[in-house]
């Protein structure tokens, strides 16, 4: 089957101040999508929004995951529906082993129905499927027994979103600066195992400033945001083109949306 993720006419706030202004976005079950633009430019937000964060409110638009809609799920819901976010800034978990967190998060995917309490996946098989994860992305099994990023260093942080990743497949998934604090060494390995996993198998938003983290999963689409809205879209060409030459061009080309996106960079230097 092929899936749909279906964003229409999406309208954000945080507290009393709008966000997004109207964004649009259509991701088909095996594209790859980059989502780029200048600070403050509202990128985060999207992701967020998708994932059903308390603190971003949706006062107009839609998102759709095939025939369901996905405004009216929680959170929680939306994770069993198929859709995962990978966190810019991942929270740690002390106390809970990253072996634990991943058997009650991929028994709870792929069994969205089960309560809390109801049988996990069997601990051999779910063993034998997270040693070869772990081996595929090269990671130490060590890593397993760990706290959920206590005491990880970025590029731990980001491998374990990554290894979760693997873990879940979920149909959808937004990687929000996966690239953010890592060196050119360990933004590279990261775009290696997100290939590795087979980005083919779900659609992927890559929210990104580095070109590296695109250098083995080069986008179907690139979508520029500014000002709270995609205001341009092409193909693996664009993201080149920004890469190289900054979003100069793209300021000059839409001043209504670069004003409102120097405003919303205001706004957030003064709160």
């Amino acid at each position: 089957m092929t899936h749909v993720l279906k964003i229409e006419d999406l309208h954000v706030s945080v507290g009393d101040k709008p966000i997004l202004r109207g964004v649009n976005l259509t991701i088909n079950h095996g594209e790859t999508h980059a989502l780029m633009g200048p600070n403050g430019s509202g990128k985060s937000t999207l992701g967020l929004a998708i994932m059903g964060h308390p603190g971003y409110e949706v006062t107009d638009g839609s998102i759709k995951l095939d025939d369901q809609d996905v405004l009216e799920m929680e959170p929680d819901e939306r994770a069993r529906a198929g859709i995962f976010m990978a966190f810019q800034r991942p929270v740690a978990i002390p106390g809970v082993k990253m072996a634990d967190f991943l058997r009650h998060a991929a028994t709870n995917v792929r069994r969205p129905d089960r309560k809390e309490g109801e049988e996990l996946i069997p601990m051999r098989e779910f063993r034998k499927e997270l040693k070869d994860k772990m081996q595929h992305l090269r990671m130490d099994v060590e890593f397993a027994r760990r706290y959920v990023n206590d005491g990880f260093s970025g590029g731990e942080m980001k491998r374990a979103e990554i290894l979760q990743l693997a873990m879940l497949q979920p149909k959808f998934a937004v990687l929000d600066e996966t690239d953010s604090g890592l060196d050119a060494d360990a933004v590279r390995l990261a775009s290696e195992s997100i290939a590795d996993i087979g980005h083919q198998k779900m659609g992927l938003l890559i929210i990104t400033h580095h070109d590296k983290l695109l250098e083995h999963n080069p986008p179907d689409f690139t979508h520029v945001m500014l000002g709270g809205r995609i205001v341009e879209t092409g193909g693996k060409e664009l993201a080149d083109e920004l890469h190289r030459q900054g979003y100069d061009r793209i300021r000059k080309a839409y001043p209504e949306a670069d004003a409102r996106n120097q405003e919303m960079l205001a706004e957030e230097a003064m709160a």
